[in-house]
């Protein structure tokens, strides 16, 4: 697709290789996953069907979880317009444009290329953050869209969501039905290797959805030439975050990987696990950025 958005060799390499090593993962475990069905057409249809519903309705399943709605430029004209500046800048279509009626402020971009994307913010976000702050966001999420980021991290995901389940499935039910000690030894193996199936490819994905989002601010912020302006929006939030209560927070956790900043940052655990960079890290390279742009303060 033709877009203005700045080019990101970096990203696109580590999507290559993340693709490349997730494809050797996938290999071997569609092949214990016909060990299991003892079909490989059940497996392939197995496969393919989950893989095809986590792709093709992915912004219906997300707006439907965050409660968000689809608005039309007389209910939301100001969103619209900073949306329609932005994709003409970046010279690419304009997605779908949604408000989710909730207080924690946030965003997310979701949907299976740049002709079915839609960017959602939340009526938190949009009572926090000025202008130029919001902005400063949708060139985030935009950024998102334009280099098909939902669509990448939904096929690296697929190979981790399909592990736990088989891991699941042959858990509590192979075992339960299999009295052969032998044939129980096969289907812990089998269970072993799915476990670590599942931690490869949670790892591997993590690190390039840690790294989709300095991308994405990266190439948002130069698309708009004012770094500092979403530096404010990301410290304006996380700051604002922090005071919702936790169980709202908990709630939202598992969207964290869509969100613009994630909803519970997780501060015992290491950042090998987080969707997110830290927050120091994000701000650090947007200072550098606008450093380099000569942004004035």
């Amino acid at each position: 697709m033709k877009t203005r958005f700045a080019p990101d060799r970096g990203l696109s390499s580590r999507m290559v290789v993340t693709s490349f090593l997730l494809g050797l993962l996938y290999v071997g475990f569609v092949a214990l996953l016909i060990a299991l069905t003892r079909s490989a057409v059940l497996a392939v249809l197995i496969a393919g069907g989950m893989l095809f519903a986590q792709y093709w309705f992915s912004d219906r399943i997300a707006l439907y979880a965050m409660h968000g709605r689809i608005v039309t430029p007389e209910e939301a004209p100001q969103l619209h317009g900073a949306i329609d500046r932005l994709c003409a800048l970046a010279d690419m279509p304009k997605p779908r444009v949604a408000i989710a009626d909730v207080d924690l402020p946030n965003a997310f971009a979701t949907g299976r290329n740049p002709k079915n994307a839609v960017v959602c913010v939340t009526t938190g976000v949009m009572r926090r953050l000025d202008a130029d702050e919001l902005e400063g966001v949708l060139s985030h999420e935009l950024s998102h869209v334009a280099h098909r980021d939902v669509a990448v991290m939904t096929i690296a995901s697929f190979l981790g969501v399909l592990a736990g389940l088989i891991t699941r499935f042959g858990l509590y039910g192979g075992l339960g039905r299999n009295r052969d000690q032998n044939a129980a030894v096969i289907m812990l193996t089998i269970i072993a290797v799915s476990i670590a199936v599942y931690a490869i490819s949670f790892l591997l994905t993590r690190a390039l959805s840690r790294y989709r989002e300095l991308a994405a601010d990266r190439a948002g912020a130069m698309l708009t030439g004012r770094p500092s302006t979403l530096a404010s929006a990301l410290t304006k939030i996380s700051g604002d975050i922090a005071q919702i209560p936790s169980r709202d927070l908990r709630q939202a956790q598992a969207f964290n990987a869509f969100f613009f900043a994630p909803a519970i940052t997780g501060k015992s655990l290491s950042s090998l696990f987080s969707t997110h960079p830290s927050l120091e890290t994000r701000l650090d390279r947007l200072g550098t950025l606008s450093r380099e742009l000569g942004e004035q303060a």
